[in-house]
This record gives C-alpha cells, structure tokens and sequence, in this order.
C-alpha cells in the first residue's frame, strides 16, 4: 500500500508516519521507485503500538524508540527483555526531603516477605519507595498500611496478564503483547479503581435516599 493509504488504516497522518520513520520508531517502507514506496500490514500494526504507548501510555517519543528496540531484538530473551522495558515503562520521581531511606528498607522488607523476584533496586522499588516516602513527609504515612492490600491486588493483576498472553498470544508476539497490555492495561487498571472509589465512597459516605 501507498503512504496514504497507511495513513487511513493507521489514523495517523503522512507528516506524523514520515515523523516516525525519522525517528527510528518505524520501518521505512519498500521503495517501488525513487520517489514511492510501499507499506504492509507490520507498519500498520506497528503504527497502532506506536500510539497507544503514545496516546494512553504517555510514553515520550525516546522511551517508545527504547521499547521498540527491545521488541525487535531478535535474540532476546522473553524475561529479560520484559524486565528492561518494565524499567523504562515505570516513571521517576523526584525524592522527597525526608524518609527514602526508611522507605528503601520497606520495600526490600516487603519484596523479601512475598518472595518476588525482582531487585529492590530496580526502578518500579525506588518509584514505590519514594511514594512511600512521600506519603509520610505529606503527613499520611498511615496509607501504606493498606500496602498488602495493594500488593495482593498486584499479584492477581500480574498473574492474569501473564497467562491471558500466554494462552492466547504466539510467542514471537509475546513480548509486543505484554508491552501493550502493561501500558493499556495501567490505564484500564486505573480507571477501574477511580470507578470502585466513587462506588466505595458513595456507600460510605453518601447520602441515602
């Protein structure tokens, strides 16, 4: 297909996918003649992973560049490459004047006690710890109370998406599928628990009538 035709079966308009191919995020396409080339099916699906990190993710140009790479390593391996795109999917916050020490130390307590395999050093540990943190210095350190709570819910999240991939996904899209369901599937998860907050409030603190 033409560049404008991709650009109808994408959304996305020819400035915008001429944009991306500059920047690395997609192929070029096959040149048919000095000034035309053709586009199949992977750069339209590609465009649509392009811009659901994007669009619902908020993923900057050089991160979808970063995970796209990762994608298209052929000799990766399926774990560690979700590891690294995890890392770079998992936003960094500026430490609070107070407490990320204390904060570190509850996190590698929590990654010890549950038994997950994942580095209390690693970029989603330090994003947690300095929410942590930043919760007691604001004076609401009692919330991370309810941090099991949170991590059972994790647990339940992570379990199902990884066996809805693995069930219904061939694994050389395997890791593209857990890239997008991660990305998408924050979104989805956030908006469930905006919803439940309203019902929950409005159980518990709304007027009957």
């Amino acid at each position: 297909m033409r560049i404008g035709e991709l650009s109808r079966r994408a959304g996305v308009s020819v400035p915008t996918i001429k944009y991306y191919v500059r920047e690395g995020l997609l192929p070029a396409g096959e040149l048919t003649s000095p000034n035309q080339a053709s586009y199949g099916e992977t750069h339209v699906q590609r465009l649509r992973l392009i811009r659901a990190l994007l669009d619902v993710g908020g993923l900057s140009v050089a991160s979808i560049r970063e995970v796209i790479r990762e994608i298209d390593d052929p000799g990766r391996q399926v774990h560690k490459v979700l590891g690294t795109v995890a890392g770079r999917l998992v936003p960094r916050y500026e430490e609070p004047g107070t407490g990320v020490e204390e904060a570190r130390e509850r996190v590698a307590a929590l990654i010890e006690a549950r038994g997950w395999r994942t580095q209390p050093t690693g970029p989603a540990s330090e994003a947690l710890a300095v929410a942590l943190a930043t919760l007691e210095e604001v004076g609401h350190g009692g919330f991370a109370e309810v941090l099991d709570v949170y991590a059972d819910a994790a647990e339940g999240v992570a379990r199902a998406d990884l066996e809805y991939v693995s069930r219904n996904v061939a694994r050389e899209e395997l890791v593209e599928s857990v890239v997008v369901g991660t990305v998408v599937g924050d979104a989805i998860f956030s908006a469930l628990r905006r919803m439940a907050q309203t019902d929950a409030s409005d159980r518990t603190f709304g007027q009957t009538t």
